[in-house]
């Protein structure tokens, strides 16, 4: 059973732009970043910023050197070493393959989630990896493998950790599941699979710069369980997947208990609303969610009180993919433009390059 939760809320999220109010914030350009095509930001307390890089083989429209970066003065820099970032899938295991997502955590840790699989191939099964960056030392100082899960299926996507419980939430749209990480143990779970929740809606297509997002045989771009939040507080987590129009959230100490089977798990899913079409998802301190509306070039975000508000439309919003919160109270994101990539344009690149980062002041 789904839960609804907070009727204010429910009716700011179904009227959308019709009500929700627009702050009109200005996007500016913090770095521009060439053919390198960019996924996932962070940002440490101290406003360094870090940025992924997907694996892209023998594809002239886009360049890769290394898979995570550190920008400083404007000029990517591998990191932590230029080791980490040499190419290699015979040393997957001490190299990076296709890092997804990093993601900063309250103790100012780096973590670095790399599926390891190129190109959205089939993974390279000793490369799956989550490190622990210490930003201090700038060292690894842990590596999980998660080899509880069915690894040569997974597709591990976006990671948020919650360092009360020592866990990591993890969302697998390969899987249609939420990947329950134990930073103490190592041991990792499945949950909701299949579920809902998790899963596309059927026929549901993207449909993007006035056209439907399908590759050159007319399969669409899908994808489960996508975008993840966790509240600064550890009490809810949000998700939702990418070819669906539903927010959903579950209460953290329900999603962090291994005693409750799926069905009691599944019986406290909370449907949040009608949200649109939405890749990137952020939560902030104060327990504001952020949403991109890719179809609109828009960023969006709910309030506590369930005023939806948009805070920019900007049409350099191409697939807004990942947030992050600097200590400047600006809001950082990527634009990576995958639909207008040659796997769905018949071949031709229609990116607008050079791809960048942006960020927006919060008010």
């Amino acid at each position: 059973m789904l839960h609804r939760f907070s009727l204010l809320l429910f009716c700011a999220l179904l009227a959308l732009s019709a009500a929700a109010q627009d702050l009109k914030i200005p996007l500016e350009e913090v770095a521009q970043v060439g053919r390198y095509q960019p996924i996932g930001v962070g940002i440490s307390h101290k406003g360094r910023i870090f940025m992924t890089f997907p694996k892209k083989k023998n594809d002239k429209n886009y360049s890769y050197d290394y898979a995570l970066v550190e920008l400083v003065n404007g000029q990517r820099r591998p990191y932590p070493n230029a080791l980490w970032n040499q190419w290699d899938s015979t040393q997957a295991a001490t190299r990076f393959v296709n890092v997804q997502a990093a993601v900063v955590d309250a103790d100012d840790n780096l973590w670095v989630l790399d599926p390891s699989n190129p190109d959205d191939q089939p993974p390279v099964i000793a490369g799956i990896k989550l490190l622990k960056i210490n930003l201090t030392s700038n060292k690894v100082e842990r590596i999980y493998r998660f080899e509880d899960l069915p690894r040569e299926r997974t597709g591990l996507n976006d990671v948020r950790i919650d360092t009360k419980r020592q866990l990591a939430y993890i969302s697998d749209p390969v899987l249609a599941a939420i990947v329950v990480l134990d930073l103490r143990t190592g041991k990792s779970r499945l949950v909701l699979q299949g579920h809902k929740s998790t899963a596309t809606e059927p026929g549901f297509v993207l449909r993007l710069d006035g056209k439907e997002v399908k590759d050159k045989t007319g399969k669409p771009f899908s994808s489960n369980v996508n975008g993840i939040a966790l509240t600064h507080d550890y009490q809810y987590f949000y998700y939702r997947a990418i070819n669906q129009t539903k927010l959903y959230r579950l209460a953290v100490e329900y999603l962090a208990n291994p005693a409750l089977t799926s069905a009691e798990l599944a019986s406290h899913i909370e449907t949040v609303g009608e949200t649109g079409v939405s890749h990137g998802m952020l939560a902030d301190a104060a327990g504001n969610i952020y949403l991109s509306d890719s179809p609109n070039y828009a960023i969006r975000r709910v309030t506590p009180a369930g005023r939806f508000e948009t805070l920019v439309h900007d049409p350099r919003l191409s697939w807004p993919d990942t947030f992050a919160l600097g200590p400047d109270g600006y809001l950082y994101l990527t634009a990576t433009q995958i639909n207008r990539g040659p796997k769905y344009n018949g071949g031709e690149s229609k990116v607008d390059y050079p791809f960048r980062l942006y960020r927006l002041k919060l008010p």
